[in-house]
């Protein structure tokens, strides 16, 4: 047996020919890709493609400008990227690809910011001089859109960005006021009312995107709106059409109760009941014959020896009926509330869950409001700006 002994090393450098060239054998693209930018600026590569492209079928991005409010996050890279190939890719394939960068310089997002800065120095914004705010705001954006532009410049991102478009440039806003009036005298322009986002601490609207949600355990109630007008069936007899919400706090807004068309509904009469109930004898209520065990259930309303159901209830039966609101002749609320509720088809109520009857506040809410705007509803107003 012989000892294992090293293979010889060889150098195999010597045996491969390849083609010599100038490029580095490193790309080193964090000190080059500046040096490629800055001749980009230097020759003026944007106005240079505008005139090579003259004549040619133009290509507009429409670019939704972001917020001057901040440093770059990954998300403008990315979105930016994506349009800056989309752009460059259109002036490949033979059109006049222009790209002019914007920001958007008005909104919550700024206007935070300068709140924080405020809170900072222990001031309050609402004793702060509404013009003083507004020109801090413009100092402020101003001073982030520098920062921004330079910092899309070193994406690579080609466009025009010694005149990009500011919301804030007064040019803007003479514009926009300019294009406003023509609604007016056109006859276009109306004052209506609908349910926003608000923010109680800002006293502003807030965009859905600007409403983070959490996970909230709410109240839940049901409430008895009770039959004034419609046929003897109804009215002979004391009877209630019942709703089941989780935002009580709405109910002073009700301005009628919706149903739907598809769902069956019965009107059941109770005939017992445990001491310790509310419930009368011989009242009735109206609910969807799928959710009915359930509800009386929660009313201590179990077997037939305390519910019994006399009959179906059709749409047009509910079509029929006026209710009373629950707070109908309470004692301080001067009249406030004495006035009747109808009973509405709506398609977005259904019978998973509740009762079948959706409470309608057309102040809160999308399908309210427009169940609301749809039947004439009147709006009412019941939140002052701080939440109150």
């Amino acid at each position: 047996m012989c000892a294992d002994t090293a293979a010889p090393s060889v150098d195999y450098r010597d045996t491969v020919f390849l083609p010599e060239t100038a490029f580095p054998m490193r790309a080193g693209l964090p000190q080059r890709e500046p040096e490629w930018l800055a001749r980009w600026e230097r020759i003026g590569v944007y106005d240079r493609l505008r005139s090579t492209a003259a004549g040619r079928t133009p290509f507009v991005l429409h670019d939704g400008p972001p917020y001057a409010n901040g440093h770059l996050h990954i998300g403008h890279a990315l979105n930016k990227v994506l349009k800056d190939m989309v752009v460059r890719s259109q002036q490949m394939m033979g059109r006049d690809a222009r790209y002019v960068p914007g920001w958007d310089c008005h909104g919550l997002p700024i206007e935070w910011k300068i709140e924080e800065q405020y809170r900072a120095k222990g001031l309050n914004k609402d004793d702060v001089d509404t013009v003083a705010f507004r020109q801090e705001c413009r100092k402020f954006a101003e001073g982030w859109i520098d920062v921004q532009r330079e910092e899309f410049k070193r994406l690579g991102v080609t466009g025009k960005w010694d005149r990009p478009y500011l919301t804030m440039d007064y040019h803007a806003e003479a514009v926009i006021a300019d294009e406003f009036m023509k609604f007016v005298m056109n006859g276009s322009l109306y004052q209506g009312s609908k349910p926003v986002m608000w923010s109680p601490v800002e006293k502003t609207a807030l965009a859905e995107a600007e409403v983070e949600y959490h996970d909230h355990t709410s109240h839940q109630v049901w409430v008895r709106f009770r039959v004034i007008h419609g046929d003897a069936l109804f009215t002979k007899t004391p009877t209630d059409v019942v709703i089941w919400t989780t935002t009580p706090w709405t109910i002073p807004q009700n301005r009628a109760v919706a149903f739907g068309p598809e769902i069956a509904y019965g009107l059941y009469e109770i005939i017992g009941r445990p001491e310790d109930s509310t419930m009368t004898i011989g009242h009735r209520v109206v609910l969807a014959n799928a959710l009915a065990d359930g509800v009386l259930a929660q009313g201590k309303l179990l077997g037939p020896d305390m519910i019994r159901k006399l009959c179906d209830v059709s749409a047009e039966d509910l079509k029929g009926l006026v209710l009373s609101h629950p707070f109908r002749g309470i004692e301080g609320g001067n009249g406030e509330w004495d006035y009747d509720v109808p009973m509405l088809p709506g398609d977005h109520v259904t019978d998973d869950a509740g009762t079948g009857f959706v409470h309608t506040a057309p102040s809160h809410g999308d399908d309210d409001y427009q169940l609301g705007v749809k039947f004439g509803l009147p709006m009412t107003y019941n939140v002052e700006a701080d939440g109150s």
